[in-house]
């Protein structure tokens, strides 16, 4: 949708920082250097779970070169975690390790090489314990505990939901499903390994620098390990070189850089190598899943069951919102009316799972869109009409209480399925080719707060001053994603100038306002509501100054084209630096601040804060692929893929983060994967770790859907994360259109589609995918009445611009 009166939002611009990124003038992390600088370096376990019995840190102490050594006795034993429910980390291992990859000791040393020396002269002595390697044996082994908290032994978090009488909607049903679907879990793989600087001044301030996608809740973290007032540490965060994800918890590198600099009086670099980040990822999770759901005759859903079990490693991150991530969503996309949500996320000896690019709800979409094609086989439907006769209804509420604002996704599906010769191609093309369809919802920002409170979740503050120069200060990260491009654009709208005529100053605790990071795809609408709200304060303060000079009322100036001019009469008005020159003289120092808070629309119930958002994006994907029946060799050869983005503030943007989605979904359905041997990661480097390449990635058709909805800035919806989950479940769908065989597990790769095709042709149901379910005793469910249909409540329709 087009606005001839906008003139920079809905333009394809560059970002703001790309000239410096491609000439490599960006400083990350890494290549900060400072006086005096120490590197530092972390020793990590070799064992999945032990006992610690002794650290001898004397022969490291002693090596040349040496600055400090530390243990985690040098520490205050305090633990900490992303999630107030889930304080269960320590910087460095006390007395216990939980998988291999547990930070014990550090060091800080003149050099990398040197700390890399001293690390393997420390001594530790394990006391070996059972490692519990996937679920089913963290669940079979109750007598070895990982953790001794949570909803039973080795139990993280047990959740169960019930909205509506599931059993009488399964009744009502013509068709009723039961599927089991397996996700394996997989890593973010950025290019910019984790990085931190600290320096420990000497007026007892703390600075850090590090590449982290929340800088205000490390700060939080740091004042509470570190045992230090919070106004005495500023946490800035670096240019991030990639995030998905990776890049939200705290981490034992970020403790370790601040207490050796506080102890050397240097300045203290701990720089990942890419094996390590393997090991602290916190990326997806595997997931098993059980779906039951019942169909009409018409393929309408009358009523679903969805199970999941989570493999969530040592720790708890961001887990029991990943737990409930699995439930959340599954009724924003169609109509649901009565639903029924289990989950159970388990502790194990591996890296803990966390957040990656559709943090929780890649798995169960997977499940749901793969199951839906199954009905729509034994309905004798098209899936693309199946999907649309049961898309959800706009401003209404779906049964588990989450609020619908606009939804696109019906154009989206049209508009895939025209472009692609979907209705010609689907069960016509030649052998060994196929097509498949699948559809998505996302948030468009977490609505409710990882710790609860009634502050703002974002926070700007412009100011403009006689230069004629305007600074906005922003506590979000631009992970990459173009975020502080995007608060240029709104910004430059509000006030009628470019976007080079604004300095965005981000991520410092000390300069700009807290922002809650950079995940769940809030940063445009949060941090982009606010930058308007500041934006728009300043300029009536200009309007009411221009006014008085030009002898007219503010409510007839404009601001466009550099200039605040009497809207009709072009040539009476002044040129912007002239016009904060008149405002700074009538209202002195120009600096305004912008707020945002999501608008509560928790459900009224136990984890009803995990789902609500905004507003919710929409996607349609459809995948045309060719199998090698010899090799089982997968090849995606064109894609389709319709985003639902409300107003697309920078289409340019917009499309590369689309096609970043569907590159990494490609990855995800074809070949990634984390995988253990004894708690020994099999491929930690990318040379062995598979992920696409130009060469495995086909052409992509982005086709933006456009409106506007009431929430977002200027109408925007998200982009970043959502256009990732159709991906999946559209190439498995096409698998099946070009061979006839399901591969009910996540990667798909040749060997399963040799085994499906071998069972294929001996007369056995083609499918590979799990077999059995763990023995586990879900709680009772907590009952709730369904809200599906109702009016949405509380939908603000803000006003923009002037």
């Amino acid at each position: 949708m087009k606005n001839s009166k906008l003139a920079v939002v809905g333009q394809s611009l560059p970002k703001i920082d790309a000239w410096a990124k491609v000439t490599g003038e960006t400083k990350f992390a890494d290549d900060m250097v400072l006086p005096r600088l120490a590197h530092g370096k972390l020793l990590r376990s070799s064992h999945p779970h032990a006992l610690i019995k002794r650290i001898d840190t004397s022969r490291a102490a002693a090596l040349p070169g040496v600055y400090a050594v530390i243990t985690g006795h040098d520490l205050p034993r305090v633990k900490f975690g992303i999630l107030p429910v889930s304080q269960d980390e320590e910087a460095l291992c006390i007395e216990k390790v939980r998988m291999v990859g547990d930070a014990v000791a550090a060091v800080a040393a003149v050099d990398e090489e040197t700390a890399e020396r001293a690390t393997e002269l420390i001594e530790v002595d394990y006391e070996p314990l059972k490692p519990l390697m996937s679920i089913e044996e963290s669940l079979g082994n109750q007598d070895v505990r990982i953790h001794e908290y949570g909803d039973g032994p080795n139990v993280h978090k047990a959740v169960s939901l019930q909205f509506g009488d599931v059993e009488s909607a399964f009744t009502a049903a013509h068709l009723v499903r039961e599927d089991a679907f397996f996700f394996e879990g997989n890593t973010h793989l950025p290019m910019e390994q984790h990085a931190a600087v600290a320096h420990w001044g000497a007026d007892g301030k703390l600075t850090l620098w590090s590449s982290t996608q929340t800088p205000h809740y490390v700060h939080r973290m740091l004042a509470k390990i570190l045992d230090m007032p919070a106004a005495h540490i500023r946490v800035v965060a670096a240019p991030v070189g990639g995030g998905f994800g990776g890049k939200l918890d705290p981490f034992a590198h970020e403790i370790a850089a601040c207490k050796l600099s506080q102890l050397t009086g240097r300045p203290v670099k701990f720089t990942l190598t890419r094996e390590e980040v393997f090991y602290v990822h916190r990326g997806r999770h595997p997931v098993l899943m059980w779906v039951k759901t019942g169909f009409t005759k018409d393929g309408a859903i009358t009523g679903m069951h969805f199970r999941s079990w989570l493999d969530g490693g040592a720790y708890g991150s961001y887990g029991v919102a990943s737990t409930f991530y699995t439930g959340a969503l599954q009724t924003v996309t169609y109509k649901v009316p009565v639903y029924k949500f289990e989950g159970a996320r388990v502790f194990t000896n591996k890296p803990p799972c966390g957040p990656k690019r559709g943090h929780g709800t890649p798995q169960p979409r997977f499940a749901m869109e793969c199951q839906i094609d199954k009905a729509a086989e034994q309905l004798g439907l098209d899936p693309a009409d199946m999907r649309r006769r049961n898309l959800a209804e706009p401003f209404t509420k779906t049964a588990n209480h989450l609020t619908v604002t606009t939804i696109g996704l019906g154009e989206c599906i049209d508009r895939v399925v025209e472009a692609s010769g979907w209705r010609e191609k689907r069960g016509s093309l030649p052998a060994g080719r196929g097509i498949g369809i699948a559809c998505s919802s996302y948030m468009t920002g977490a609505g409710t707060a990882i710790y609860w409170n009634d502050m703002p979740h974002s926070g700007v503050v412009v100011r403009a001053d006689r230069s004629g120069l305007v600074a906005v200060f922003s506590g979000a990260t631009d992970i990459g994603q173009g975020s502080d491009s995007v608060l240029a654009y709104l910004v430059a709208e509000v006030l009628g100038i470019q976007p080079k005529d604004i300095r965005v100053l981000p991520a410092d605790t000390d300069l700009t306002p807290v922002d809650l990071g950079s995940y769940s795809s809030r940063v445009t609408i949060m941090a982009g509501n606010a930058a308007i709200q500041a934006a728009t304060r300043l300029r009536e303060k200009i309007f009411e100054a221009v006014a008085r000079k030009l002898e007219v009322t503010p409510d007839r100036l404009v601001a466009r084209d550099r200039r605040v001019f009497v809207e009709g009469e072009d040539d009476k008005g002044v040129s912007f630096p002239e016009a904060v020159v008149l405002a700074e003289s009538m209202h002195g120092v120009l600096a305004y601040p912008g707020s945002y808070a999501p608008p509560k629309r928790a459900g009224k119930y136990k984890g009803g804060g995990v789902g609500p958002s905004p507003c919710y994006s929409y996607s349609a994907c459809v995948v045309e692929v060719q199998v090698d029946a010899e090799t089982g060799d997968v090849k995606p050869t064109e894609i389709w893929i319709a985003h639902d983005i409300g107003r697309a503030l920078n289409p340019l943007l917009v499309e590369g983060q689309v096609e970043g989605s569907v590159y990494m979904g490609l990855g995800e359905v074809l070949m990634e994967e984390q995988v253990f041997r004894k708690g020994v990661h099999k491929i930690p480097s990318m040379l062995e770790y598979k992920s696409p390449t130009t060469l495995e990635t086909p052409e992509i058709h982005t086709i933006l859907v456009e409106g506007e909805d009431p929430e977002g800035p200027f109408g925007a919806k998200e982009a970043g994360q959502g256009p990732l989950l159709p991906v999946i479940p559209a190439v498995n769908n096409a698998v099946f259109d070009a061979v006839g065989i399901r591969i009910d597990e996540i990667p798909v790769t040749p060997d399963k589609v040799l085994k499906a095709l071998d069972l294929k042709r001996q007369g056995k149901t083609p499918r590979v995918g799990p077999e059995k379910l763990p023995l586990f005793t879900f709680p009772e469910p907590r009952a709730v009445e369904s809200a599906f249909g109702l009016p949405a409540e509380n939908v603000a329709v803000r006003p923009f611009g002037k």
